[in-house]
């Protein structure tokens, strides 16, 4: 059984925003906090779960900052100091692009106790939703997730040796991709990878207002621009469809059959 403790900030994963797909774990979390500290990005629905949290939003979206990171350090630390229990909640997976390594550091240099709740990262929601692995046997051995987006002291950052980090046998899953998909395009073609390969845009993975666009790469900066938050999946898996599991499905079956006729209970 989760009991929260007074005094300690919990990093909680809030999953791509269906409140069934959060762990229970987290739930418990949130029914017993003092204070919530979420992202934008979480929706009313999980909200409702802490029904007795002072609920502050503290989230940074596409430039607009309500709030700057060293604040929500210090309103973390200070409410843990004063004896509160505190869930800084964050959207999908905290450890995956959701500047957990900062908060950690922060927490650690003030030695406030703390722990971390995992939670169910867009790429594996979007990928769910397509109804695709990322990862085949037959086809795909290495996953890859990256981000377009980076702190600004790393904007003029070397561009990626993509040759170096991906082949025909990578799924590659692209957090914050933007809207301009050009450069991206341009460098995985560069990088060894087949116009040809498939690719689905999905935007608001994992929610009731969820949408998806499948294209291939040479075809990817016609996508129109969707809702955010959105997540690319790049892949050979994600060509696959239903047809030729049903197909051996069937043959398997008509294997069973005696001839003549079906088989009977």
């Amino acid at each position: 059984m989760t009991t929260i403790t007074r005094g300690t900030v919990y990093l909680v994963g809030a999953g791509p925003g269906d409140p069934e797909l959060l762990t229970r774990k987290a739930a418990a979390l949130l029914a017993g906090a003092d204070l919530v500290l979420h992202d934008d990005l979480v929706p009313a629905a999980i909200l409702a779960l802490a029904p007795h949290s002072m609920l502050v939003n503290v989230g940074k979206r596409c430039g607009a900052k309500k709030i700057t990171q060293a604040q929500i350090h210090e309103m973390m630390t200070s409410s843990a100091r004063h004896g509160m229990s505190v869930v800084r909640l964050k959207s999908g997976d905290p450890a995956i692009f959701g500047r957990l390594a900062e908060e950690i550091d922060a927490l650690r240099a003030a030695g406030v106790p703390f722990e971390v709740v995992p939670g169910v990262t867009a790429a594996l929601a979007a990928a769910a939703s397509v109804q695709a692995s990322l990862t085949d046997r037959r086809t795909t051995s290495r996953l890859l997730l990256i981000s377009a987006h980076h702190a600004e002291e790393k904007q003029a950052a070397p561009r990626q040796d993509w040759r170096a980090l991906i082949s025909a046998d990578t799924s590659v899953a692209v957090y914050m991709p933007g809207h301009d998909f050009a450069p991206l395009q341009q460098d995985l073609l560069a990088g060894g990878l087949s116009p040809q390969t498939p690719c689905v845009v999905v935007s608001r993975a994992g929610t009731p207002d969820e949408e998806q666009i499948r294209t291939v790469l040479g075809r990817l900066v016609a996508t129109p621009p969707m809702p955010s938050p959105t997540i690319l999946l790049i892949g050979r898996t994600l060509g696959r469809d239903a047809q030729p599991a049903e197909a051996a499905l069937q043959a398997a079956i008509g294997a069973l059959q005696p001839a003549g006729g079906l088989l009977r209970s």
